[in-house]
């Protein structure tokens, strides 16, 4: 996990942003299209298209059945049945491409809202900062880990430690910048990014050992020895104008963007759906 989000990060740092990251509208278009155009291509090569044509033939029959003799139970029941059968069919042609495509589809994804779905958060401002201990790792008691800020940022409380493992401090954030913030646990260090003010730009909310990892790649996944699991920082959703903003927002728009792309495209294709 730590590879793949290291080699996703490399790749698609050079790939997005070609406008630079106050232009997020370019890359938003771009990609769904662009995954729309792909996964035409992967189902067009690894489907049953004609199978697909076949069961979609059918269940139009079938219902047409049910239309014309709606008042014959006799009809009814038996077509309505086969439609049912011949939908399960549709969809069990559909199983192997959307496996296929889950993984690439995802990657884009998650490099889209890593990039373009979170602000830097406002000067002056004040942030919780969590980390959470790996049980699994253990060795490690809450009071025993520490906090060192860097120039720009303050503490505007005391940290507050729980019983389960996880430690807050509430930080007041003075200046802009990319700080980062070092925590010691058990002889081990782990680091973490707070952008604050400034310009637009990659933002990283969380970084965390858990498979949530491949969702937020913006920073390193901790190492598995480490004994801490994640550390997160209050997250802004961007302002995006007219598209949707936050993570819900762009993965709304990310696959009807490119669903409507490839029901556009499909003909020109030759892909049956």
């Amino acid at each position: 996990m730590r590879l793949f989000n290291a080699m996703s990060s490399i790749v698609f740092d050079v790939l997005l942003a070609p406008l630079g990251h106050s232009r997020p509208w370019f890359d938003l278009l771009v990609w769904p299209i662009l995954a729309g155009v792909v996964a035409l291509l992967v189902y067009k090569k690894i489907s049953n298209q004609a199978g697909i044509a076949s069961a979609k033939n059918g269940i139009a029959v079938h219902l047409l059945e049910v239309v014309l003799f709606k008042d014959d139970l006799r009809v009814v029941l038996p077509a309505t049945a086969k439609a049912l059968g011949k939908n399960m069919l549709y969809l069990g042609y559909n199983i192997v491409p959307m496996v296929v495509m889950f993984a690439p589809m995802t990657m884009i994804l998650v490099q889209l809202v890593s990039n373009y779905a979170y602000a830097p958060l406002p000067v002056g401002s004040t942030a919780l900062f969590v980390v959470k201990l790996d049980a699994d790792v253990g060795g490690v008691l809450p009071r025993d880990v520490t906090l060192a800020l860097p120039a720009g940022l303050s503490l505007d409380a005391p940290p507050v430690r729980t019983a389960d493992g996880e430690i807050a401090w509430r930080l007041h954030l003075d200046t802009p910048g990319d700080h980062v913030l070092v925590v010691t646990a058990g002889g081990t260090t782990e680091e973490k990014v707070v952008a604050v003010g400034g310009e637009p730009r990659k933002v990283s909310v969380l970084r965390t050992k858990s498979w949530e990892a491949l969702l937020y790649p913006a920073e390193a996944v901790p190492v598995a020895s480490s004994p801490i699991e994640s550390l997160s920082i209050d997250r802004a959703d961007r302002d995006l104008g007219w598209l949707p903003s936050g993570e819900g927002g762009i993965l709304g728009w990310f696959f009807g963007f490119s669903l409507l792309a490839g029901f556009a495209l499909k003909d020109r294709f030759g892909v049956t759906l």
